[in-house]
């Protein structure tokens, strides 16, 4: 693209389009700090959330926030819930420590492929995918090896625009304690920046990098965006 072009101008141009968005996922970390991002920017003419449970918002910016509630072991009831939207980020995923091995094959794959097809089968132009730095299919870790399938299964589905986010470990303020992240946090906390950026990333600069990467046109089908392209794209401020 044109190196001329600035953040500020493409996001004015995309907000012209008046395009329509869904986040799945908005309860987690990440999901929480997207859908604060993509409000303060007034990118998406309609903002909808799509989870299994209705979240309460006290803020003014928050009321006009749709939210779809569904049953993700029903999906096929909610294909309505995913209908009519431009663009989609999905933020979903558990751990295998809270979830066991099973629930976490049912969140991370099951429930993320299944949003995907309907969301394609709905129209959806530009769907964005939270995975992790190390997804591989062929891995010997579970975790690894199953965002890896659900990155290709989903990019079988041949959206117009596909967009995969590795993020290494999140940086952030978690509401649910997870002790292992904590000493993690803390450790990549106490090093140099030019040695944590490139084993860490914080949500909010995976978010920035999300909406940066939304606004830019792109001829790719299929874009993997690792840690360093987020830090790269989460942190461009004026060109891109």
């Amino acid at each position: 693209m044109d190196k001329t072009e600035v953040l500020p101008k493409l996001r004015e141009d995309f907000r012209m389009q008046n395009k329509s968005v869904f986040i799945l996922g908005a309860s987690g970390e990440t999901g929480r700090v997207l859908l604060k991002e993509i409000l303060e920017q007034s990118l998406f003419s309609k903002v909808t959330l799509i989870g299994r449970r209705k979240l309460t918002f006290h803020e003014e910016a928050y009321k006009n926030v749709s939210q779809e509630v569904v049953d993700f072991e029903k999906l096929d009831d909610y294909v309505s819930a995913f209908q009519g939207h431009d663009v989609g980020f999905c933020c979903l995923g558990t751990t295998r420590n809270k979830a066991g091995a099973e629930g976490f094959v049912r969140v991370d794959r099951d429930y993320v492929l299944k949003s995907a097809e309907l969301a394609k089968a709905g129209g959806c132009k530009h769907f964005n995918l939270l995975s992790s730095v190390g997804a591989d299919k062929s891995s010997n870790f579970l975790c690894l090896q199953i965002k890896g399938e659900v990155e290709a299964r989903v990019e079988e589905l041949k959206f117009d625009r596909y967009s995969v986010f590795r993020p290494a470990v999140l940086l952030c303020d978690r509401q649910e304690f997870r002790p292992g992240e904590w000493l993690l946090i803390k450790f990549f906390g106490s090093l140099p920046k030019s040695w944590a950026s490139g084993y860490s990333v914080s949500v909010e600069t995976v978010v920035r990098a999300m909406l940066n990467n939304a606004v830019r046109p792109s001829s790719e089908k299929m874009e993997l965006l690792d840690n360093t392209a987020i830090h790269n794209l989460g942190k461009a401020d004026s060109s891109l």
